[in-house]
């Protein structure tokens, strides 16, 4: 490699307990797209905030085009030609797409007055680069789709002139079609001599993208694959320093004979489809359920688990009609949720690891209104050591965990109540390789105990290995089923896209 665009050297960074980087290396050239991939905690995030500005490395060295540079903020970095671009998008929801690319930049007249042609002009350029309709331009942000959304953020990044640009998990909130747009601007971004970072936990993209990937485990650098070497299989071993055989696990997983553990019949809700659905889970079996973003699978389950009001039909659960009013009706008849957003719906991040595996198992833990402090403590240590939760203490703050091990309290706050039926909303979202193995490992073991697994999810590598069944939705209706013989990409896409 010529002078690296961008360079990193033997860079530490250490926070109170914790010792988030020690001595990584990086090289970026330009126009080329590095994916940087490791499990959670192995200091991706600590080192693209090093990057773009936010941290301040305690020792090591930044070069960009050769030369050292320090970056005081994120307004250094963006001056120098660094762009950050969040998981979770930072643009105003309530302004038009226009104001958002030039937010805090605005183009001015004196000191108050706004030059609006000339940077509505600039904003239909930007636009056009990145594949968007010129017409957007005005357009609100609310109101557009989630991948138009990405793309505005990477046009508010060219519009700062941006020599590299850094992309943390660009496409976790994005459909298919979407995501393969994103990649086109990629490759265009790259033929332009704009060097990116990319930031995944989906290798596959990762296959797709880069030039080239560099490891991290445990704040050190693990390894580096070039364009010919990158597969699966070697990131895997590179980041969890051991091959995982059995990703996907099948042991002893039959489903029951029988009537179905939950069986839905017409079933209709409010929001929902007008068309009624039907479908069932047996014990021990895993039933995947694909669709694109906004088939209404979510709602669908958020219905079932009592959070939306049904209009019609019955859910069985062992043959029996329930009613389903309240979560807590449908956690008293063995039904149990984990939610697609865990931070938001499913953990009290303030909170202890303790305090959230107990919520909802108070009345297992109390006697006559009142708690007790030692059967909490045993219940707790009891589930971080079945599910493998990697924390110093039960009474760590849950929102200082990774994504994995917060996932892994999520589930086990259900499993202290041995669920009949286990509903599973992107179970693996924002959760690295190694963790990802254990969770399925946990899944493949709760279907073969004879519980029935209802999994939600929009990642196909995901739904093709882990399910014994996988149903289509298609805006709202059950667009097909598919056993596990006729699985494939190909025919859950077709299927997703209303394709007869």
């Amino acid at each position: 490699m010529s002078t690296p665009r961008l360079e990193a050297q033997s860079v530490r960074m250490q926070f109170p307990g914790v010792l988030a980087l020690d001595g990584v290396s990086v090289q970026l050239g330009a126009g080329e797209v590095l994916a940087i991939v490791g499990e959670n905690g192995a200091g991706k995030s600590t080192l693209m905030k090093i990057l773009g500005g936010l941290y301040i490395p305690d020792a090591g060295e930044i070069r960009l085009e050769g030369q050292p540079v320090r970056f005081a903020n994120v307004n250094d970095a963006m001056r120098s030609g660094i762009s950050l671009i969040h998981q979770e998008l930072n643009l105003a929801e309530n302004l038009p797409v226009a104001a958002n690319i030039f937010l805090g930049r605005e183009h001015l007249t004196g000191r108050l007055w706004l030059r609006e042609r000339p940077m509505t002009a600039e904003a239909r350029t930007l636009l056009k680069r990145v594949g968007l309709p010129e017409t957007l331009v005005n357009r609100t942000v609310s109101q557009l789709a989630p991948g138009q959304k990405q793309l505005v953020e990477i046009a508010r990044a060219l519009s700062l002139n941006a020599r590299v640009i850094i992309m943390d998990e660009p496409t976790s909130s994005l459909t298919q079609t979407e995501t393969d747009r994103l990649y086109e601007v990629i490759d265009d971004l790259r033929a332009s001599g704009v060097s990116i970072i990319y930031i995944s936990h989906r290798l596959a993209e990762v296959k797709r993208c880069a030039d080239r990937v560099t490891v991290l485990r445990d704040g050190r650098n693990a390894g580096e694959l070039s364009k010919g070497e990158i597969s699966h299989d070697a990131i895997v071993r590179m980041m969890v320093g051991r091959d995982l055989k059995g990703f996907y696990p099948r042991t002893g997983r039959v489903a029951r004979d029988g009537s179905p553990t939950l069986e839905l019949k017409s079933v209709s809700f409010v929001g929902g489809p007008a068309q009624p659905i039907s479908f069932s889970v047996r014990a021990g079996e895993i039933v995947g359920m694909a669709g694109l973003v906004g088939a209404g699978r979510t709602e669908l389950a958020e219905a079932i688990f009592g959070i939306r009001a049904l209009t019609g039909g019955e859910v069985l659960i062992d043959g029996k009609v329930v009613d389903l009013n309240h979560p807590s009706d449908a956690v008293e008849a063995g039904l149990s949720m984990a939610p697609e957003d865990r931070r938001l719906n499913g953990l009290v991040l303030e909170k202890s690891v303790q305090f959230n595996l107990s919520l909802p198992n108070l009345d297992r833990l109390s006697k006559n209104g009142i708690v007790s402090k030692r059967k909490e403590l045993a219940s707790s240590h009891d589930l971080c050591e079945r599910l493998h939760v990697k924390t110093p203490s039960v009474h760590q703050v849950v929102g200082l965990l990774s994504g994995g091990n917060q996932q892994k309290v999520v589930l086990g706050k259900w499993l202290a109540r041995t669920p009949r039926v286990l509903i599973l909303d992107e179970p693996t979202r924002g959760v690295d390789v190694g963790a990802r193995s254990e969770i399925y490992v946990l899944m493949d073991k709760l279907a073969a105990e004879g519980v029935a697994i209802w999994m939600i999810s929009s990642d196909l590598e995901e739904i093709l290995g882990m399910s014994d069944r996988v149903l289509v939705l298609h805006e709202g209706k059950l667009a097909g089923e598919l056993n596990r013989e006729q699985l494939s990409e190909q025919a859950v896409m077709r299927l997703a896209t209303g394709a007869l």
